[in-house]
């Protein structure tokens, strides 16, 4: 399957993947307030067509 040193390598990248995206995020977190207010409003509607497309395919069966 996968030999012991690519285990290790997808693990320290993981965690070093991990570690530059929360830095990139921080570093940038004052324009994230300013151009994304309400960007939970898009994610909530998302969800919400989601669902309500899920319901009317599974009443229609």
């Amino acid at each position: 399957m996968f030999s012991k040193g690519q285990l290790i390598f997808a693990g320290l990248f993981v965690i070093a993947f991990t570690i530059a995206m929360i830095w990139s995020y921080r570093k940038d977190i004052k324009i994230h307030k300013k151009y994304y207010k309400n960007s939970f409003i898009v994610i909530i509607a998302m969800f919400l067509i989601i669902a309500i497309f899920t319901l009317i395919t599974f009443s229609l069966h």
